[in-house]
């Protein structure tokens, strides 16, 4: 064990933070300084900075990042159409390098020699984590309790904090742990409990941002969503910064039922995990952005980014936020965005998004001209596709022959 003099902790006020907070204390007897980011997860931070002064912090910080969070981590991520494994729409995974950046601030401000997180040795975040601790600051120490403590299940870490004095709010109704949950302004996650039984249906009353769909208004609703530069600017005519943009989304998408996920997924450390999210905003701008590229992006443009998009999902979803090559990938992300303006009309009914209309502001590449099935006065020749199919069935041919003769 290295000498420590001071620790930033990234410091929710939680179960496992609160205990890693005063284990930081007792087993380093170090300074520890708290960080607290505000990206959306709707609780209230007061109490996170009360516990942490009651602790004997005397440096705290409680950052509001709602904005940065949506505008420069969110946003450039729905550019991409980013999905990992064909649902995870990644809302734990892009928090963590804003947190772990924000860390390294803090510890370059308070002039910390390493910063701790409370991620478990068995899931993603320490990888994300670490991946932006190292990718920022390439000499700074790390502490993960989780890999060093012999706390090993929430049982025993609320034995711990009993045992300390340490309050703990949220247990389960009924005995025992809490769901283990993560929540921003992009989607809130569950993990543990009954989900630990892939079998099993979640329960009904764990959701917490969406209306079950069944009881979801009997009535559509319909949004009109103005995009610039590839971004979501307004929502029915009223501009909205990226972060009450997202917010809008989520409450009217909750409502709706929208963004329920259940979903095993293959952690980036080797093993299955069953997760449930709600992500009922980025459903609502995943379907629609994708309306809008559809107008204003090339053919050949938009199948690239989707070729490259599992690649992209994965960085994220793996830590590699701050890496070269996901830097490289954005460029051309962004790039592409440039004519990716105008609107789209969605529907929103009962858990499901249905895009109704689209509309560019640049240069659609729709030409109704050439796509009717009315007279198109010649703006198609359709004799040239006789050329154009025998040219691309000429492989189809000669191998065809081929196998008449084995």
């Amino acid at each position: 064990m290295y000498d420590v003099k001071k620790v930033v902790l990234a410091y929710s006020g939680g179960l496992d933070t609160s205990v890693i907070l005063k284990w930081l204390q007792d087993t380093y007897g170090c300074e520890v300084v708290t960080f607290t980011a505000d990206i959306g997860q709707g609780e209230e931070l007061g109490p996170a900075r009360a516990k942490a002064a009651a602790a004997g912090v005397r440096q705290i910080y409680v950052d509001d990042l709602r904005e940065e969070f949506v505008r420069d981590f969110v946003f450039p991520m729905f550019r991409a159409n980013a999905v990992y494994e064909g649902e995870y729409l990644l809302g734990t995974s892009i928090a963590r390098p804003l947190i772990a950046k924000r860390q390294i601030e803090i510890a370059r401000e308070t002039g910390a020699d390493a910063v701790s997180h409370g991620a478990t040795g068995k899931g993603n975040d320490q990888v994300r984590f670490e991946l932006g601790y190292y990718a920022l600051e390439p000499d700074i120490r790390v502490i993960a309790p989780w890999r060093e403590w012999d706390l090993t299940s929430r049982e025993k870490l609320l034995a711990y904090a009993e045992g300390h004095g340490i309050p703990i709010e949220m247990k389960h109704k009924a005995g025992g742990s809490p769901y283990s949950m993560d929540a921003n302004l992009l989607h809130i996650s569950y993990e543990g409990r009954a989900l630990e039984d892939p079998a099993r249906e979640a329960e009904a009353d764990m959701w917490r941002w969406t209306v079950s769909p069944e009881k979801a208004p009997d009535a559509p609703q319909y949004l009109e969503l103005d995009y610039e530069g590839g971004d979501i600017v307004a929502i029915d005519g009223a501009r909205m910064t990226a972060a009450q943009a997202l917010s809008e989304l989520n409450r009217i998408g909750g409502g709706h039922g929208i963004g329920r996920l259940d979903l095993v997924e293959n952690r980036y450390v080797g093993m299955k995990s069953r997760g449930c999210y709600e992500t009922p905003g980025g459903t609502i701008m995943l379907r629609a952005h994708r309306a809008i590229e559809s107008i204003c992006l090339d053919r050949e443009v938009a199948h690239l980014k989707d070729e490259l998009m599992p690649r992209y999902a994965s960085l994220i979803y793996n830590g590699y936020w701050w890496s070269p090559e996901r830097k490289m990938l954005q460029t051309m992300i962004d790039a592409s965005q440039a004519t990716v303006n105008g609107k789209v009309r969605v529907k929103l009914y009962k858990g499901n998004v249905d895009v109704v209309g689209r509309e560019s502001r640049t240069d659609s590449l729709f030409d109704t001209t050439i796509a009717t099935f009315e007279d198109d006065r010649g703006a198609y020749d359709q004799k040239d596709a006789a050329g154009f199919i025998k040219l691309n069935a000429l492989r189809l041919r000669i191998e065809a022959k081929l196998a008449r003769r084995r």
